[in-house]
């Protein structure tokens, strides 16, 4: 089939975002050759809604800790829990413990690189097992984070920021643009996601430092959109996710089972709120009675 004057371009385009990493990329521990599949797939999971500069030191004590997944899976749930330590959203941290687990009991304590079986995986979804496949093991794949979907929509679409979800259309046209040759369609995925991270960025792009200003078509129509655009802060001061914080931080600092609905740390929390959010880290697995009757918890 001839290549229109569209796929050109297209291709044109990827190939100066592959470009510019190549010359822009950071320097990252999980980019480096020397870094195993799990140290891939423990620094996509760790990346989950939280940027790298918290993520660097934290992976780094994490790899010097459980170096592959049988070293994670020996260890309770609770070490894996208290090592996450701010990172945020701390089912992660039980879920890739669980994944360390499965990896054990189900691939010989290693990572398989079959995008199906990565989805199999315990607290694994598609944009980790595609972002697995192309960075571990060097496949064609299509990695399709916010801040692709940010560069695709604005500098192909005219979108000022991309949908709050996906749709089968966003997702087709992505798979369009990968490369057909498996090293470029990385240097694309891994271009495209740090061009999105570093200058694409969702409130404050530097146009002037983009590779693709000179086609990007929201720029060329205006670059308009941000300001009418809904800002997605959530409220954080006195909900339960920070209260969920709290507990866990208290818990990850002692050494010894903690009574949490007497804890003078905790005594602003209205009991209410305190005790649904305790019932809810226990139902969720990151929190235990060690003595129900006496109210005593730990990770």
């Amino acid at each position: 089939m001839p290549t229109t004057p569209q796929h050109a371009r297209d291709a044109s385009m990827v190939d100066e975002v592959i470009a510019w990493f190549s010359r822009e990329a950071r320097d990252l521990p999980w980019r480096r050759s020397d870094c195993s599949p799990w140290g891939v797939l423990v620094s996509e999971i760790m990346l989950q809604q939280t940027p790298v500069v918290r993520v660097e030191p934290v992976w780094r004590e994490w790899m010097a800790r459980w170096p592959t997944p049988a070293d994670l899976a020996a260890a309770e749930q609770g070490d894996a829990v208290r090592a996450w330590g701010r990172l945020g959203y701390p089912r992660r941290a039980k879920r890739l413990w669980e994944c360390a687990v499965a990896l054990v009991e189900r691939h010989g304590g290693e990572v398989p690189s079959d995008e199906d079986t990565l989805l199999a995986l315990p607290g694994i979804g598609a944009y980790t097992a595609a972002a697995v496949a192309a960075f571990a093991f060097g496949q064609r794949s299509v990695v399709l984070d916010t801040n692709v979907r940010r560069v695709i929509g604005r500098a192909w679409n005219g979108l000022p920021l991309p949908a709050l979800h996906q749709t089968v259309g966003e997702r087709a046209h992505a798979a369009e643009l990968v490369p057909a040759s498996p090293e470029a369609a990385v240097a694309w995925a891994a271009g495209s996601m740090e061009l999105g991270a570093l200058v694409c960025t969702a409130r404050a792009p530097r146009c002037g430092e983009c590779p693709l200003a000179s086609d990007c078509r929201w720029l060329a129509e205006g670059a308009t959109g941000l300001e009418a655009a809904p800002r997605r802060v959530q409220p954080w001061h006195g909900t339960d996710r920070q209260v969920r914080g709290r507990i866990m931080a208290l818990l990850r600092a002692a050494h010894v089972p903690v009574n949490i609905s007497g804890h003078a740390a905790l005594e602003d929390i209205e009991p209410g709120q305190l005790d649904s959010c305790l019932e809810s880290l226990v139902a969720d697995g990151l929190v235990r009675a060690a003595d129900a009757e006496r109210g005593l918890y730990v990770l």
